[in-house]
């Protein structure tokens, strides 16, 4: 359980301030978050770099170049454009998807732009250097925060609800929706939607997306062939490593943002000091003479 001190600032005109010291993040905490920031990173952009070997995406065990699920591509024209093709339906994304400008400054056909990919240039063999590197960094910080977090306790503190935030999920959602952020002690713990949401990404999201991605190996397929008849094939694994990956990608820009908005520097100082900063605001005790009780 977190430490927390109590200190007392000057009063205001009618009310005290009440400003809590927190604990909230051990060292272990703190260092896997921003170690798995690194990796999701680097892991994003090399990821990108290999798509962007083949910008499309299927179902089954082949490529059905006729009929993929989704497609990036270039036109013809003088400048091309880019295009995306998702169930058949074909967007004009120029400039973004299917044709952008090169490191060169010349329009250059590539699903994702240069400055999205890692490296920038196109480099299959280098952006699988980076990618199988950090994947396996990756899985083992996540392996070291999930035994930490069992041993700790820290786990069961920070991911599973009470039923009282259960009970409260509506309440939650609608808090979320205004932008109303928990204040005193409730700041003190995470609240049902975070912890429901770390739990969906770490228990379900994020060992779907390494097990796609061992799916997408033919060395792990020969080793463990229940991978490919778990994921329906090679190019399923493929495309359902792409829509994690993108899921992944909107958990991030949502917790980016909210952290932004609940307060930018009480939240990086938690995360890379330990400490956080609860303040309430409360109405002082009446005095006989507000009370109306003097004579």
């Amino acid at each position: 359980m977190p430490r927390t001190y109590l200190t007392r600032t000057a009063p205001d005109v009618g009310e005290i301030e009440h400003r809590r010291w927190m604990f909230r993040h051990p060292l272990v905490i703190r260092i896997a978050h921003w170690v798995n920031a690194l990796c999701l990173l680097v892991l994003l952009m090399s990821g990108l770099q290999i798509f962007n070997a083949h910008p499309a995406l299927y179902w089954g065990n082949v490529s059905t170049f006729d009929t993929p699920l989704m497609a990036m591509s270039s036109t013809e024209d003088d400048p091309p454009k880019g295009v995306t093709t998702v169930y058949g339906n074909t967007f004009d994304t120029s400039g973004w998807l299917g044709s952008s400008t090169g490191p060169n400054g010349e329009p250059a056909d590539r699903g994702f732009p240069a400055w999205a990919t890692l490296p920038s240039d196109q480099d299959l063999t280098g952006g699988r250097s980076w990618h199988f590197f950090f994947a396996w960094a990756f899985v083992l910080n996540g392996l070291a925060y999930l035994l930490y977090g069992l041993v700790s306790g820290q786990l069961r503190f920070r991911m599973i609800p009470s039923l009282d935030q259960v009970r409260h999920f509506g309440a939650s959602v609608w808090e979320h929706l205004t932008l109303r952020f928990p204040q005193g002690d409730e700041a003190k713990r995470y609240n049902v939607i975070q912890k429901l949401t770390y739990l969906v990404v770490l228990f379900v999201l994020l060992p779907v997306q390494v097990l796609a991605g061992l799916a997408m190996s033919p060395a792990m397929d020969a080793a463990f062939p229940f991978l490919l008849t778990l994921f329906d094939g090679r190019q399923s694994a493929r495309t359902v490593h792409f829509v994690v990956a993108a899921l992944l990608v909107a958990f991030v820009i949502v917790h980016v943002a909210l952290v932004l908005l609940s307060g930018f520097w009480n939240n990086m100082r938690g995360m890379v000091t330990g400490w956080f900063v609860i303040e309430r605001k409360v109405e002082p005790a009446a005095s006989p003479e507000t009370r109306g009780g003097a004579a």
